[in-house]
């Protein structure tokens, strides 16, 4: 039994909620981006149509949006488990040759970097590129002060503030953080539980996308991603904080489409 036969259309469309809204030509890259701690899909849904030749595939993890009543995942294991069923599903039934890239920020990067290795565990098809932004790299020792999923809610929403990328309206309505607060701690569960297990290094390139003024990651740290790759490591920093590659989203769409020209 092939992993699309136990995958069903309500499933993938369910992670994958914009999956037939791409906008994209047939035949086109798949490249899955995967959110921050607390993201979700919406957060890539204006890069679709925007990368010629690619069609952006934002992943809607449980816990948000239109998944807010399904519990979020609070360990890395489950999570790139589940997540392994529904890409290597869509791989077999998109139009590119079994070809694919990923995108993850902040949390999603060190997503992106498990769901590789599971997926490469499994023998299936890996990514022909694995892009990374606001996250350190995963052999690098996780040192952030108090974890957040300790955090009371005043403490969590006075950490997002100073993080930024939320909006100051929804930081001040209760009812609103009240329903997003849940996913995000359990996804900083999932960051502060995290445990680096040795492998050998992915047979791909990465590209990585650090901030110059993000004041969780360090660029020294960021450079370590150099180490989980035998192919090509290229460093593409920006001027600005944890969130610079949406709010600078043209130089971040550039940026890709040079890396998957290739492939397109």
């Amino acid at each position: 039994m092939t992993v699309n036969d136990m995958m069903s259309t309500d499933a993938l469309n369910r992670w994958l909620p914009f999956r037939t809204q791409t906008g994209a030509e047939p035949g086109a890259l798949p490249l899955y981006c995967l959110p921050h701690a607390g993201g979700a899909a919406s957060a890539f849904r204006l890069w679709q149509r925007k990368l010629p030749g690619v069609a952006v595939q934002p992943v809607q993890p449980p816990g948000r949006e239109a998944r807010h009543k399904e519990p979020a995942y609070e360990r890395m294991g489950a999570l790139v488990s589940d997540l392994s069923d529904v890409v290597l599903a869509d791989v077999e039934l998109n139009a590119a040759g079994r070809r694919y890239a990923l995108y993850g920020h902040s949390l999603g990067a060190l997503v992106a970097f498990e769901l590789v290795r599971e997926i490469r565990r499994r023998g299936g098809p890996e990514p022909v590129h694995l892009f990374v932004s606001g996250c350190d790299a995963p052999q690098v020792t996780y040192e952030d002060g108090q974890p957040v999923r300790t955090m009371t809610r005043p403490q969590l929403v006075s950490f997002l503030r100073g993080l930024g990328g939320t909006p100051e309206w929804l930081l001040s309505d209760e009812g609103a953080m009240a329903m997003i607060l849940p996913a995000i701690q359990a996804d900083f569960t999932i960051k502060e539980t995290y445990t680096y297990a040795q492998e050998p290094p992915l047979d791909l390139p990465i590209t990585a996308l650090p901030s110059t003024r993000d004041p969780r990651i360090a660029e020294s740290k960021v450079i370590g991603w150099r180490d989980q790759t035998a192919a090509a490591f290229v460093l593409r920093p920006f001027d600005g904080g944890h969130f610079a590659v949406f709010e600078q989203a043209m130089l971040t769409h550039r940026i890709l489409a040079e890396a998957l020209r290739p492939w397109v």
